[in-house]
């Protein structure tokens, strides 16, 4: 069970008022108290009011694993309002969101306000509509303490790998911020894949195929050789006799230019294509990485937004969504018939399947929760799009057509395969192969079609034109294509975030910050919308893999995944599962700290074949925002900017880069006396203007044109305009020159203690006024 504070008995004043109801949100609760109305007074508390402690582990190794919690630094205000309405409130109504983070904040807030366990009232919706939130307030319900306990058994596990873990990378990888336990195993996906690409060897290999027609049709199709001398040639298995090389394809080519062609055989059969099931958290982000090009956190963001409500015109904002981080497929009964009515009215009875029930996929699901779907079918994205963002829009079009096609017909395609002989003049039998399909009835697909991974068109897509068997075919091209084994491609968001639900990695409401967090580390970029690892990225994942094989291990964090699973449904006991845990990896750290070797940011550093004006040979590294050039001997020298352009890039852009090459050459020029003599003039021209501390200032050249400034650089950091010469413009100018003074009188303490006499004469004065004040 949850450490328990012992809780107080709450005393009311005599003055109580309505009844306390809390959620996570201030657009949530502002839409719950429309629906209350009268005696409820709702407010937010702006998500986690309380977490582990942040200076230390916050977390009680030595007395099983106990935590040791503190109010967030920027709830402090909201704690203190919900404690004060707490006290003068009937009752209390813990409405926080429905999975186990919301459980774990109602929680938590029940021990602050010290609402004793059997007074605790849970209550629990999926959407926010009128009806929906009625029916909860209802049948409220107690804390459900096994999903508070699997909540805090992730959080400790999460504190313990990224407290202790985060310091070692830093310490022994140069330019490394963190490591965590599921970040982690996201990295190492992506650099084995990486891995994978650079040790592919490309294989050629040739595929032959023959252009037909049949007379009269005017319909010519594509036949492709798949049987030669009665060996089966697979271009799915280049390994598996297919034409190795350009010789070998042209005498298959010739033989078959002079061949006759006769249909062997036609086969047809109807396939059924059965419409997806709605969306779950992990679907929706892999869709709309698809069709919308969305990131998951925006994805995760504007279904929030929805959720949470939006105006309807003067209406009250109303929850268009139900609640968006499950991996339940369950629908209500009453969204059942919505959308059966909906289909009947728009499309007919023809369309409508009857009542589709999707079984959950995932191995590992939680909560009773709904699908992600409309909260009411008649909202219909062109009824409402006028009172949504774009992207609200984009997103409820997405979620509302994948509902209602999960509830109709499947489509019926008629798929066509033809067997073609073609006899040579030598007496050699070869097989092609002609593939069709045609669609008999949409179906669902009248309304929604998937965006998938690979937009290739299928040969499948192609229509033939009516085969009969022992019909001769004319022949109109023999065609010859080079090809190229492939490697695996690179993690787009879409397939990382799907390839981590398969392997049972990480939660529906985690694979945002997941993505997020290795993009920000910059451990991966995002080239073409795919994964690339950086070098840190490769250099932190090898480091791991040395010291803490179990951390990256896909396995040993899928099985974490079903252990907190366990803990949710009471058959593992946290303390336990910590223990097991805990043990090895703390020996695993020590041994890491006196072994491991410190990789230094040199080592990812790449000649760039560029030299400084001081003569150093500049470097390409990898920051956040891709490749840059910049000098090693950072931070003594800021030099840095972007790479050339390259010689095919056109002259203005070389130019330009140029220009902008010589420019930032003055903070490397500094360190490199020997460097610019033309910067050295420059730098040394008078501004004609002094500064408080009686030294004459410079006119440099910066980004923005020429500016004055102080020769002492970078000790002192005085610079403004140059002196104008409009006598209209010399007030203002003389009012900033001051004001810009200051950061010069640290390094010239005449005019440091002439400003000191004056601040002392001000403050005196001003200590005079207070006092005459208060007198």
């Amino acid at each position: 069970m949850p450490p328990r504070t012992k809780a107080k008995s709450r005393t009311r004043t005599k003055a109580s008022e309505d009844n306390l109801v809390i959620v996570e949100s201030a657009a949530k609760a502002r839409t719950i108290e429309r629906y209350l109305g009268k005696g409820f007074a709702v407010k937010a508390s702006v998500g986690h009011v309380r977490d582990l402690q942040r200076s230390n582990l916050g977390v009680d190794v030595e007395n099983d694993f106990e935590p040791k919690y503190s109010i967030v630094s920027d709830r402090r205000k909201v704690v203190n309002e919900l404690k004060a309405a707490a006290k003068r409130a009937n009752g209390v109504y813990l409405a926080t969101d429905p999975d186990r983070e919301g459980e774990a904040i109602s929680w938590h807030l029940s021990q602050i306000l010290d609402i004793p366990p059997d007074e605790a009232r849970r209550v629990v919706f999926h959407e926010i509509t009128h009806d929906a939130v009625m029916e909860a307030f209802q049948d409220p319900r107690g804390i459900d303490h096994q999903l508070v306990e699997a909540q805090q058994a992730r959080r400790i596990l999460d504190r313990l790998v990224g407290f202790r873990l985060s310091p070692f990378i830093r310490n022994k990888v140069a330019g490394a911020q963190s490591a965590g336990r599921v970040q982690s195993v996201a990295l190492r996906l992506i650099v084995d894949r990486e891995e994978e690409i650079n040790a592919f060897v490309p294989k050629e290999y040739w595929l032959i195929s023959a252009d037909l027609d049949k007379q009269p049709s005017d319909i010519p199709f594509n036949a492709r050789l798949y049987r030669m001398h009665g060996v089966r040639k697979d271009p799915n298995n280049p390994e598996n006799g297919l034409l190795p090389d350009e010789s070998s394809a042209k005498t298959v080519s010739e033989e078959l230019k002079s061949a006759s062609y006769t249909v062997a055989s036609v086969t047809k059969r109807q396939v059924k294509v059965r419409p997806r099931p709605p969306f779950i958290t992990s679907t929706l982000q892999q869709q709309a990485a698809r069709s919308l090009r969305f990131s998951a956190s925006r994805t995760m963001s504007t279904a929030q937004s929805l959720y949470e409500g939006v105006a309807l015109g003067d209406g009250e904002p109303v929850g268009l969504i139900t609640y968006m981080r499950t991996d339940s497929t369950n629908l209500a009964s009453s969204a059942l018939q919505q959308t059966q009515t909906f289909i009947e009215s728009e499309f007919g009875e023809k369309y409508h399947a009857g009542h589709r029930i999707y079984r959950t996929s995932s191995r590992n699901a939680q909560e009773a929760h709904e699908a992600i779907r409309p909260t009411s079918i008649a909202n219909t994205p062109s009824r409402i799009s006028r009172y949504l963002s774009n992207d609200q829009r984009k997103l409820y079009e997405l979620i509302w057509q994948r509902m209602v096609a999960s509830q109709m017909t499947d489509g019926i395609d008629e798929r066509t395969r033809a067997d073609i002989d073609a006899e040579t003049t030598n007496g050699n039998t070869h097989k092609m192969r002609a593939t069709g399909s045609v669609t008999i009835f949409d179906g669902h697909r009248v309304l929604y079609n998937e965006t998938r991974d690979e937009d290739a068109e299928s040969d499948d897509a192609r229509r033939l034109p009516p085969l009969a068997e022992g019909e001769s075919l004319d022949l109109l091209k023999i065609n010859s294509d080079q090809k190229f084994t492939q490697p695996p491609p690179r993690y787009t968001e879409a397939n990382l975030i799907r390839t981590l639900e398969e392997l049972g990695i990480g939660r529906p409401s985690t694979y945002a910050t997941i993505v997020g967090r290795i993009v920000d580390r910059n451990y991966v970029t995002r080239e073409r919308n795919r994964f690339h690892p950086t070098k840190s990225g490769v250099a932190v994942c090898a480091m791991l893999k040395q010291f803490f094989p179990d951390i990256v291990d896909v396995g040993f964090t899928a099985g974490m995944e079903t252990k907190l699973d366990d803990i949710a449904n009471g058959d593992l006991e946290r303390v336990k599962m910590l223990e097991e845990f805990y043990g090895p990896f703390d020996k695993a750290l020590d041994h890491a700290f006196q072994n491991a070797q410190r990789i230094r940011r040199s080592e990812f550093d790449t000649a760039s074949g560029i030299k400084c004006e001081g003569g150093t040979d500049l470097v390409i590294r990898n920051g956040r925002r891709g490749d840059f050039l910049a000098c090693p001997n950072y931070p003594t020298c800021k030099f840095a900017m972007d790479l050339h352009p390259g010689e095919d890039a056109d002259g203005e852009k070389i130019e330009e880069w140029q220009g902008e090459f010589t420019r930032r050459m003055s903070q490397c020029h500094l360190l490199h006396p020997d460097g610019v003599p033309e910067l050295e003039q420059r730098v040394e021209a008078k501004a004609g203007v002094t500064c408080d501390g009686g030294v004459e200032l410079v006119i440099r050249n910066g980004r923005r044109g020429e500016f004055i400034a102080c020769p002492e650089f970078p000790k002192c950091r005085v610079a403004l305009d140059l002196k104008p010469e409009d006598e209209s413009e010399l007030e203002e100018w003389e009012q900033k020159r001051q004001q810009r003074m200051q950061r010069c009188f640290k390094e010239h303490p005449e005019a440091a203690k002439r400003r000191t006499t004056r601040s002392t004469r001000s403050r005196s004065r001003s200590g005079t006024r207070r006092t005459r004040t208060a007198s």
